[in-house]
C-alpha cells in the first residue's frame, strides 16, 4: 500500500466520519438556532414548488439505493432468489431515474437562487460551496453509472466499492478493493467523503431534524380581546372607549 493510498482510502474516510459525527454534536450543542434550512419560500414559491419535491424525492431514492447497494452483500440477494442480472437492471433503472430527478430538482433550485433577487441575497458562501460539492458528488455518480452502461463497460461495484465501504466500518479497510474500481467510482467515493466532512457545517443538517416536539406540545390558545375585556380594567389615559362617558366629560 502506497502512502497516497493510505491517506486517500484510510485516513480521509476515518477523519470524515469523525468530523461528521463530532460536527453534528458540536453544532447541536452550540448552534441550535442555526440548525435550519433557512427557508426562502416567502420570497418565491412557483419554482420551489417544482424543484423542491423533485430534489428531495430524488435524493431520498438515491440515498436508499446507496444504503442497500453498499450494505447488502451480493450473497444475500442471491440467497433471496434475486439474480445478478435482475438486480443490476433494477439498480440501473432506479439509479438513473432518481439521479435525473435529483439533478433536475437541483438545477431548478440553483436557477431559482441565481435569478430571484431576495433568494440570491439570502444565499451565503457556505450555501454556494455546499451546492457545488453536492452537485459534483451526484454528477460523478450519475455519470459513472450512465456512461458505464451506455458504453457496455458497466462495473460491478458490489465486488469492489461496496465491500470496501463495509471494511471501513469493520475497522479493517481493504484498500486493494477500491483501487481496483474504475477512476469514476474513485472520484465519486472521494467526493462523498469530503461531503460527509462538510455536512455538519452546512444547511444539510436539517436532514436529521424531525418535528417530534409537535406531537407532545400543548395547544396554543388564541383569545379575542373584545370591548368587555377592556371594560373590565381601569381605564388609562389613551385607552378610553370612544364615545364613553369619561371621554364625553373631558370634551
Amino acid at each position: 500500500m502506497s502512502p497516497g493510498d493510505l491517506l486517500l482510502w484510510v485516513v480521509v474516510p476515518y477523519v470524515a466520519i469523525a468530523v461528521f459525527v463530532g460536527g453534528h454534536i458540536w453544532r447541536y450543542r452550540y448552534d441550535k438556532f442555526g440548525w435550519t434550512t433557512r427557508s426562502s419560500q416567502l420570497y418565491e414559491s412557483r419554482l420551489l414548488r417544482v424543484g423542491s419535491p423533485l430534489f428531495h424525492f430524488g435524493i431520498l431514492l438515491v440515498i436508499g439505493g446507496h444504503v442497500f447497494g453498499l450494505l447488502v452483500p451480493e450473497s444475500l440477494t442471491k440467497a433471496l432468489g434475486v439474480s445478478e442480472s435482475r438486480y443490476h437492471l433494477g439498480a440501473v433503472v432506479l439509479g438513473t431515474i432518481s439521479g435525473f430527478m435529483t439533478v433536475a430538482g437541483m438545477a431548478i433550485l440553483i436557477y431559482r437562487r441565481r435569478t430571484v433577487g431576495p433568494v440570491f441575497s439570502a444565499t451565503t458562501r457556505n450555501d454556494k460551496g455546499m451546492y457545488v460539492l453536492l452537485a459534483a458528488t451526484i454528477l460523478a455518480g450519475l455519470t459513472t453509472t450512465v456512461l458505464g452502461n451506455a458504453l457496455g463497460h458497466s462495473h460491478d461495484y458490489r465486488l469492489t466499492v461496496a465491500p470496501y465501504f463495509r471494511s471501513i466500518f469493520y475497522a479493517h479497510p481493504d484498500v486493494d478493493l477500491i483501487t481496483k474500481a474504475p477512476i469514476g467510482f474513485q472520484i465519486h467515493v472521494t467526493l462523498a467523503w469530503v461531503l460527509f466532512a462538510a455536512w455538519p457545517f452546512t444547511r444539510l443538517v436539517h436532514v436529521f431534524s424531525a418535528p417530534i416536539g409537535y406531537l407532545t406540545r400543548p395547544y396554543v390558545v388564541y383569545r379575542s380581546r373584545g370591548p368587555t375585556d377592556l371594560g373590565s380594567r381601569p381605564e388609562r389615559r389613551g385607552w378610553e372607549h370612544v364615545g364613553s362617558s369619561s371621554s364625553t366629560d373631558r370634551s
